[in-house]
């Protein structure tokens, strides 16, 4: 491999916001933030919006669209019927 060309692979804590699950995992993401973990070190802090923990194919909890169709959201948003 060449030197100096390749990004630099390390241990980094993805936080999943929505649910504030975390989990410790490698990558060449940069962060200028950092957490401590459970192990007593200290690693970047990578915010992501969903994960496996928050996915609803991996939850099982789908979100039930309450407008309905198009058609429906037409006649709810012009008050015809």
């Amino acid at each position: 491999m060449k030197e100096g060309i390749h990004p630099n692979y390390r241990k980094v804590v993805f936080l999943d916001t929505s649910s504030d699950y975390k989990f410790l995992t490698g990558s060449t993401l940069h962060s200028d933030e950092t957490v401590e973990w459970e192990d007593g070190n200290t690693y970047p802090l990578i915010r992501v919006e969903i994960s496996s923990a928050s996915h609803p194919f991996y939850t099982g909890k789908q979100k039930a669209d309450k407008a309905g169709g198009r058609v429906d959201r037409f006649k709810k948003k012009y008050n015809l019927g």
